[in-house]
């Protein structure tokens, strides 16, 4: 298994980045909100998928991240696709938090998942998540908020995703998410 790739970012594409390790550019798939510019070094953790038609890497900027990812996969019906996608949508700590307090309409509003695959998600995950300080509510707030304000669905959720992680409370959070503006 490859768990850790560290080079010089060659591309950046809205998907992923390229990495030259050792004179390969590999494909790494990321979720990160923040894709390292061309012509920096990066390193991230990795997880890689084997296929039918071939190898796919994950890329994470820290190891909680990949650790999710993984524990997502473990849930029937979701694949690498799906639990990536959860992440771009929404901050690791807020999809924990949620799951572990089987906040279904956190889940299907601001991650955008089915009710159906969100109540899968918190039956075969809730037990294996630990409930964080922040309050979910507060975000699934902010993101009404925004859709009211004339965001789209995926604005809103992106914004959400563009607030730093020390911002706290609901006042501060819409904030944040107004200064990133629509995306």
């Amino acid at each position: 298994m490859i768990r850790q790739i560290r080079g010089n970012v060659l591309a950046a594409e809205p998907g992923g980045v390229t990495i030259d390790v050792a004179g390969l550019g590999i494909f790494v798939f990321t979720a990160a909100s923040e894709i390292p510019a061309v012509g920096s070094e990066a390193m991230l953790y990795t997880h890689l998928a084997i296929k039918q038609d071939g190898f796919e890497l994950y890329g994470f900027g820290d190891q909680k991240e990949r650790e999710f990812f993984e524990l997502a996969l473990s849930v029937s019906g979701v694949g690498p696709k799906k639990a990536l996608t959860l992440l771009r949508r929404a901050p690791r700590a807020n999809l924990e938090t949620a799951i572990a307090k089987r906040d279904i309409p956190y889940l299907t509003r601001v991650a955008g998942l089915g009710k159906k695959s969100a109540e899968k998600l918190v039956v075969e995950l809730s037990e294996k998540m630990h409930a964080h300080e922040g309050d979910v509510g507060d975000d699934a707030e902010v993101f009404d908020t925004l859709v009211a304000l004339g965001y789209t669905e995926r604005e809103a959720r992106r914004a959400l995703s563009d607030i730093p992680s020390g911002i706290s409370g609901k006042e501060e959070r819409l904030r944040a998410a107004l200064a990133s503006g629509p995306a």
